[in-house]
């Protein structure tokens, strides 16, 4: 099976009716509206009430472009981290701006640095870009080794760290960023995508930028909000950063009903910790439960996680799929584990369910 990264194939709209059949290569595969759908880490709640209101209510407002509700988000989120509204950049989800990122940060002469296994994007922007890939493995503890990343290349115009990082789930700690922060090559940019830190117990990043005019945050609505189809993520850097990022798609504007969405979500100042405490407690039990019939999985924070199967990890993905439950995909560095994302209760008990069938060889 082809490792491929499901934020690169929303690009081909019109493979859309082929995308399902990349994890379901198996004969009868279940309806997809059967599937217990644990293989994008999507969210299972969608949006939130609040935020279904408000893009309904955007619909009137689509003949009319939606910049004043791009501003009025920027502005929301920087109050809300006390930053400047000029800090903040709205994209077409923070998919975006990770390429942008890399095509305005690299090049022939200055490369990429990243870890592995992580988010493939931004290697798969450099390489486009002509610019050299250096990546690193995850320490022991599956955080980001910075160190080596550090050495990796002493002419890198970008560094990629994930944190939470993807597909892991795990956490690298703060005092490790500064440290990449403060001995990166000269010139190069710290890029840190956070799009799962909704989820951990570790404070954000994003107040940083106000001393640092050389690092860049990433925000998704994707996740924790429940957006992943509406398209919206953030970037938060100095305004001359956010420049050089809009130069390759400063017209990348969400449709209004999505900003209306992402500002109703951010208002509802309920809604992230109750899904925060649910998917810790959805993700902990099944780590648990794993953990207890003799299998690893990671130390996750995030809304996902990975075992180690014991065995080629694409047998399991596609046995589990005969089953209607659909998991993640596999890191070719690591073929024995596999992601599993986080699912609603009645998801993961059928993902138990389904993996002790799997175990036992029915």
């Amino acid at each position: 099976m082809v490792s491929v990264s499901r934020r690169s194939l929303l690009a081909f709209g019109a493979a859309l009716p082929w995308l399902g059949r990349l994890e379901w290569a198996v004969a009868a595969p279940p309806k997809p509206t059967d599937a217990v759908l644990l293989n994008y880490n999507e969210s299972p709640y969608g949006p939130s009430q609040a935020a279904r209101e408000a893009m309904a209510r955007g619909i009137a407002t689509s003949g009319r472009y939606p910049y004043p509700h791009m501003y009025a988000l920027a502005a929301l989120f920087a109050q809300q981290q006390g930053l400047a509204a000029e800090q903040v950049a709205v994209f077409s989800g923070s998919m975006a701006a990770l390429r942008y990122a890399v095509l305005a940060f690299t090049s022939a002469s200055r490369g990429l640095v990243m870890a592995t296994p992580s988010y493939e994007v931004p290697r798969q922007a450099a390489e486009s870009n002509k610019a050299p890939v250096h990546e690193v493995n995850l320490g022991a503890d599956h955080a980001h080794d910075i160190p080596a990343m550090l050495a990796a290349d002493p002419q890198a115009g970008m560094l990629y760290l994930c944190n939470p990082n993807n597909p892991t789930g795990t956490i690298t700690p703060l005092d490790a960023i500064r440290l990449a922060l403060a001995n990166k090559p000269t010139g190069s940019v710290l890029v840190v995508d956070e799009a799962y830190i909704d989820f951990a117990d570790v404070p954000s990043v994003v107040s940083w930028v106000k001393d640092h005019d050389d690092l860049l945050v990433l925000r998704t609505f994707s996740k924790i909000y429940g957006l992943a189809g509406a398209r919206l993520g953030l970037a938060i850097g100095h305004p001359a950063l956010l420049e050089r990022l809009a130069v390759f798609g400063g017209d990348n504007v969400p449709a209004g009903t999505t900003l209306l969405g992402g500002l109703a979500s951010l208002e509802d100042i309920k809604l992230l910790p109750q899904r925060k405490a649910l998917n810790a407690q959805l993700r902990d039990e099944t780590v648990n439960w794993l953990k207890a019939r003799g299998f690893t999985c990671t130390a996750s924070q995030s809304n996902c996680f990975m075992i180690d199967v014991k065995q080629p990890a694409e047998q399991v993905i596609e046995t589990l799929a005969a089953h209607g439950v659909m998991i993640g995909r596999v890191w070719k560095n690591w073929p024995q584990w596999v992601r599993v994302t986080v699912g609603n209760k009645r998801e993961m008990a059928r993902f138990r369910e389904v993996f002790a069938q799997v175990e036992r060889g029915s």
